[in-house]
């Protein structure tokens, strides 16, 4: 009954407040403990272009790896912020829990790397976090050990929001994009389009993370969006394009509260912009639509090869 609950509770507040403030030490918390899920995809799944094969995904609970290899057999991963729980179920047909509750990093690294062994999985990973400005071994770091279960569930509610929208706003372009992943390095959900052009170098320069990296994920010219939770008091929603093309910075974007960070090289908006408004889906498509135009417009992508409406390409129903 309880979590029937609260899944209901969850789908009544499509847009849910959560001031970042009140929720810093668990997202910092659980930004560990996803770094140390995600590193367990990226040590086994095989390698696909801009690392496509380590995001993690929202689910109709939490996030999950989606079906991982390991020799003959596949397992999954999910965060189930519904009942707090790590499930790690494998194809054989066993599974185990690791509780999702107040404790440490290294703790949490401990009890799943145990329960994988249990399933007999044996999956070394890089033991150190990555896109953070301190990078604590996950098995000595006592310092982040805090997690609320309803923060943990209103972050996930933000996230199938964000999804949703930056779903259908995927559903328009034909030409190259990812899905809608989470990438657990810098804790935020992404979609990017490409215009079929390859990219300058990338010089790199992200925290903890080596420079190679980054010009694989760079390597062709691209518009990215997404949604993460800080820079604004509730998160905030961003698109940037690479190679930042003349005039992007000034380009006319929607909605009004929108604007370009001279700082940060993107256009933001804040997500209690977007869950204020009268209407949230529209504010944050509008958003997103004039941000790739920036990209799209001042680079002179092929847009009419690039996109299409889904409405036209179905089939009847």
């Amino acid at each position: 009954m309880t979590s029937t609950q609260n899944v209901r509770s969850g789908r009544a507040e499509t847009w849910p407040s959560l001031p970042v403030d009140e929720w810093a030490a668990t997202r910092d918390t659980l930004h560990m403990w996803t770094q140390i899920v995600g590193k367990i995809r990226l040590a086994l799944a095989p390698m696909v272009n801009h690392w496509w094969q380590v995001p993690l995904y929202v689910s109709p609970r939490g996030l999950t790896t989606s079906a991982i290899p390991y020799r003959a057999n596949l397992f999954d991963m999910e965060f189930d912020f519904i009942e707090h729980q790590l499930r790690i179920r494998s194809s054989g047909g066993d599974q185990r829990q690791v509780a999702l509750e107040p404790k440490s990093v290294a703790s949490f690294y401990r009890e799943t790397t145990t329960a994988l062994a249990e399933l007999e999985i044996e999956v070394p990973i890089w033991p150190d976090p990555v896109e953070v400005q301190r990078a604590i071994p996950f098995a000595d770091d006592t310092k982040h050990a805090s997690y609320n279960p309803e923060h943990a569930r209103r972050f996930w509610a933000q996230l199938t929001a964000a999804h949703q929208v930056i779903s259908q706003f995927r559903s328009r372009f034909i030409g190259k994009t990812s899905p809608v992943h989470f990438f657990w390095g810098s804790m935020d959900l992404a979609c990017t389009r490409f215009s079929g052009r390859p990219a300058p170098r990338h010089p790199g320069g992200a925290l903890n993370l080596g420079n190679w990296v980054m010009v694989e994920a760079y390597s062709h010219e691209l518009s990215s969006c997404g949604f993460w939770p800080g820079g604004s008091q509730e998160g905030t929603f961003y698109s940037y394009a690479y190679p930042e093309p003349e005039g992007y910075a000034e380009h006319p974007v929607k909605p009004q509260a929108a604007a370009y960070s001279t700082e940060f090289g993107e256009f933001l908006l804040p997500y209690e912009a977007v869950r204020t408004a009268a209407d949230p889906e529209q504010s944050l498509l509008n958003f997103l639509q004039t941000t790739y135009e920036a990209a799209a417009d001042n680079a002179n992508w092929y847009r009419d090869a690039l996109e299409d409406r889904p409405e036209r390409r179905a089939a009847p129903r």
